[in-house]
């Protein structure tokens, strides 16, 4: 994949042909969304529900702490039942095993945010992701991941991509930052009053964040 691929733009090619179908044909077209959080999926249930009719797909087994994990699952259910949409959003929740997290990312533990850790982390989860897709018969598949300016979309992109010809489902490609995403979606937290976490879920992660504070604090490097 080209490493300058505009991922917005082929997002958009693929929404027009979506709406003129659905203009000519009346059928929605399903996608399966895995989320990592209701924070970062709702700028994009906002925007994609204009097209899809989304089923989101809670799978986050990098979340070690069971309660962190609870409650982030609860934000997403209510975030669907509040937020006002073009076409319906249902949920599916995932298996919540953090063994499969630490089997996928075992010999990477230490190499920090943004490494080949983050890499298997996001391979696991859209892995699964097309897996169910493919097994319930949704027509796209696609995560919320990108939204963060802190994951490399490039990765993700490539990884959708793969497991789009892998499993026979076509991948919606996003880079879901762009055109002020992120920061809609942090508007839209403020707005419904959502529980944002300060990491994505994972021990190491938390450690890290919890050391940066740290040397922050103290003034360190």
């Amino acid at each position: 994949m080209d490493n300058k691929c505009n991922f917005q733009l082929k997002l958009d090619q693929i929404l027009q042909n979506i709406e003129h179908r659905t203009k000519e044909g009346g059928y929605v077209p399903t996608l399966l969304l895995h989320s990592c959080c209701a924070p970062c999926s709702s700028y994009v249930l906002e925007y994609l529900s204009n097209y899809l009719s989304i089923t989101i797909f809670y799978y986050n087994p990098n979340i070690s702490a069971l309660e962190e994990y609870q409650k982030r699952v609860e934000e997403q259910k209510r975030l669907i039942k509040e937020l006002p949409v073009r076409n319906p959003v249902s949920f599916i929740e995932g298996r919540h095993d953090n063994d499969e997290f630490l089997t996928a990312i075992k010999g990477l533990e230490h190499l920090g945010e943004r490494s080949a850790r983050c890499y298997a982390c996001y391979r696991l989860r859209l892995e699964e992701t097309a897996k169910v897709a493919k097994e319930q018969g949704f027509d796209y598949f696609t995560t919320t991941l990108s939204i963060s300016p802190y994951k490399n979309a490039q990765w993700i992109n490539e990884l959708g991509e793969m497991l789009q010809q892998e499993y026979g489902v076509d991948y919606l490609y996003a880079d879901f930052k762009k055109k002020n995403g992120y920061k809609r979606s942090i508007e839209l937290s403020e707005q419904y009053h959502l529980y944002r976490q300060d990491y994505c879920g994972c021990v190491y992660s938390r450690i890290e964040e919890e050391e940066r504070r740290k040397k922050a604090v103290s003034g360190g490097c």
